[in-house]
């Protein structure tokens, strides 16, 4: 009886513990009056971005950057869009075709603030050309969308920024501090142009006070049990390195096969390594991520989500189920290319594999390599780096900076129905390359997206309509003028 006594007092004292901690959740915000006022001409705004989109910018596989000539007729095309903009800042080509823009500030003591975007885009997978309902690059605008490669990435933060800065140049504003607007032109296949911009500003003793880079976005029926938008202003960047797995082995006729080819041996790795991956863990962005979006959720996940030091392993288990909530617990593996053999009867003297991985915070490429021998435990596959680029994970950026606070606050105006919060780009961006250049780094568009639209990223028949591109427009424009 006294057994059964004690266990019912612990029981009511974790009861206790838990509804403690749940009951500090802070409330969510109170939703503002929307303030989408700012006057845009949203069909005129919605005609340049078309414009731009028939400009094929495109990085091509290989490593492969568009001729600079197409990139010099972009610049152009910029120019005569927005001329007020072209007239109050200066602009500098870089590296072929990337683009830096100087808007002074009024107060030159005052750190700058540093805007992404890239112009090039990749290129339509062949044989996928007649799945898209308007031509790629045709830059059409039709049953209330733009359609066309770059609509969403990421042409559009390119136009929208400068539609921006063009309105508030018209009306003679001056920004209180300097605005550094930085578009590369190969960010899809690595980045040179954002490098080059980086080290001409580190030469320059230039560091920001936030750099602003694409990313994050306003998702809809993306986290589990949240109905409203969550609006994610992404404070790091998973890493991003390859790996290339190699096994040889004698080759010979294909009619008198040994027990064990390098064919066999290199996909008895391959499934070694996608049945052991990287362990899971909730890292800091990721933490804040779901602190922050907990009050817009269910009793159950908010008992679970502020009982972390209890629930952790039940929220890990919950996240791998789905590929996008693992991919922000582990850092992951992922293989992307094979290669082997000259012919069908011939049996390969090499096969080789490429696994690509993203890196979570805290991991780093010498521990993935790590993993790997262990892993796959055969010392005769070779395991090496591969590919033109890699980055470890970015630095964690502080969700409370008065930066972040000025990106929530202007998000919250323009979609009052939003939950804002924190959270991991699980993405390569331009971004990494400005590392030590900032106090703060966050990856943002202000779009709504659902599933589908997601997938039209890098796939077919990407669009935006043509009034989330206007709201776009006038969230750089408020995040603009009210910079503090």
């Amino acid at each position: 009886m006294r057994l059964i006594l004690i266990l019912l007092l612990g029981l009511a004292a974790l009861s206790a513990v838990l509804a403690a901690n749940t009951l500090r959740l802070p409330a969510l915000p109170p939703q503002p009056p929307a303030s989408d006022t700012a006057a845009i001409d949203e069909q005129a705004a919605a005609g340049r971005l078309a414009e731009a989109l028939r400009i094929a910018t495109v990085s091509a596989a290989g490593g492969q950057p568009a001729d600079p000539a197409t990139f010099a007729a972009f610049a152009e095309l910029l120019q005569r869009q927005f001329p007020n903009a072209h007239r109050v800042m200066r602009r500098e080509r870089i590296a072929d075709g990337s683009l830096l823009y100087t808007w002074a500030g009024q107060d030159s003591t005052r750190k700058p603030v540093l805007l992404l975007a890239h112009m090039d885009v990749v290129p339509v997978e062949p044989g996928t050309e007649s799945r898209w309902q308007q031509p790629p690059f045709g830059g059409v605008i039709a049953d209330g969308y733009v359609w066309g490669r770059g609509a969403l990435d990421d042409k559009l933060n390119v136009t929208g920024l400068l539609e921006a800065a063009d309105a508030l140049a018209a009306q003679g504003w001056q920004p209180p501090r300097t605005l550094l607007f930085a578009f590369g032109h190969d960010e899809e296949i690595g980045g040179s142009g954002a490098q080059a911009i980086a080290a001409a500003l580190k030469a320059r003793g230039v560091h920001a006070e936030f750099l602003l880079d694409e990313g994050g976005a306003l998702t809809v029926g993306i986290m589990p049990g949240v109905t409203r938008p969550v609006a994610t202003i992404m404070a790091a960047e998973k890493g991003y390195a390859s790996f290339r797995l190699t096994a040889t082995a004698v080759g010979g006729h294909s009619s008198q096969p040994p027990p064990d080819t390098a064919i066999s041996r290199l996909a008895r790795a391959l499934v070694r390594v996608q049945e052991h991956p990287m362990p899971p863990r909730i890292a800091p962005p990721v933490d804040e991520m779901l602190a922050r979006a907990a009050p817009a959720m269910g009793l159950l996940n908010r008992v679970a989500i502020t009982n972390r030091w209890l629930f952790e392993p039940l929220l890990i288990r919950q996240l791998a189920a789905g590929p996008v909530s693992n991919a922000l617990i582990r850092s992951t593996i992922a293989p992307t290319l094979l290669r082997a053999g000259i012919k069908d009867n011939v049996l390969p003297s090499e096969a080789s594999a490429v696994i690509n991985v993203r890196l979570l915070p805290g991991d780093s490429t010498a521990a993935v390599a790590t993993h790997l021998h262990q892993v796959i435990g055969d010392d005769g596959i070779k395991i090496s780096t591969d590919g033109p680029f890699a980055s470890e994970a970015s630095a964690v950026s502080d969700p409370d900076s008065a930066a972040f606070r000025h990106l929530a606050d202007v998000t919250r105006a323009l979609f009052p129905d939003a939950v804002v919060t924190t959270g991991l780009m699980l993405g390569a961006t331009d971004a990494r390359h400005y590392q030590g250049l900032y106090d703060n780094r966050y990856n943002f568009m202000p779009v709504t997206l659902d599933a589908e639209d997601l997938q039209r990223v890098h796939g077919s028949n990407e669009r935006i309509a043509v009034a989330d591109y206007a709201r776009l427009v006038r969230w750089y424009r408020r995040m603009l003028e009210t910079l503090p």
